[in-house]
């Protein structure tokens, strides 16, 4: 989504079973539409989190499972590999299933385990970002490249990740909380 807003093309989505990914699409290689594709995969997690915690909040379950599904069919179109394949037909099932057979209760629990999934979700691979950058010659990591096209240095877009993702972990908790 971030590519296509951006006004770049979207060539295809690759997801990896150690929870990595790679988004490929084309455009002018400087400028505001690649900076904004590199950035938003760390951030996308915790962002869609905190908008299912909002629908949650608002006491709407059946509309935030309804738009999961939309946004892995979504999805399913642009994966260009097996693993990912899979992956998001399984959680297109999954929640398809929950969201027409399972009690109010369970798809209301359902529901805040994926809330709760997305915001903590995003977290941790800003922090392995981190951890693997540690100790390496050559920086190829998203914030070397974001480095590269901007005038900010990697950290700083590290520790731009992890306050976006620590500030949905807030704002979305006290949505789900109270």
């Amino acid at each position: 989504m971030a590519a296509l807003a951006s006004g770049r093309r979207l060539a295809g989505i690759r997801l990896h079973s150690d929870t990595s990914g790679v988004t490929i699409s084309s455009g002018r290689p400087r400028g505001p539409g690649v900076v904004i594709t590199v950035a938003a995969g760390y951030v996308t997690p915790s962002l869609l989190g905190l908008g299912a915690a909002a629908l949650l909040a608002g006491g709407h379950v059946s509309l935030m499972l309804r738009l999961s599904v939309v946004l892995l069919l979504a999805m399913l179109l642009a994966i260009r590999n097996g693993f990912g394949a899979l992956s998001v037909i399984i959680s297109m099932a999954v929640v398809l299933a929950v969201s027409f057979e399972a009690p109010g209760r369970a798809q209301d629990a359902f529901a805040l385990f994926i809330a709760w999934f997305l915001l903590f979700g995003g977290f941790r691979p800003i922090m392995e970002l981190q951890r693997g950058r540690r100790g390496q010659r050559v920086h190829q990591s998203d914030p070397d490249q974001l480095a590269r096209l901007t005038a900010l240095p990697a950290m700083t877009w590290i520790v731009l990740f992890a306050l976006v993702s620590v500030g949905c972990i807030v704002l979305g908790g006290s949505w789900l909380i109270g």
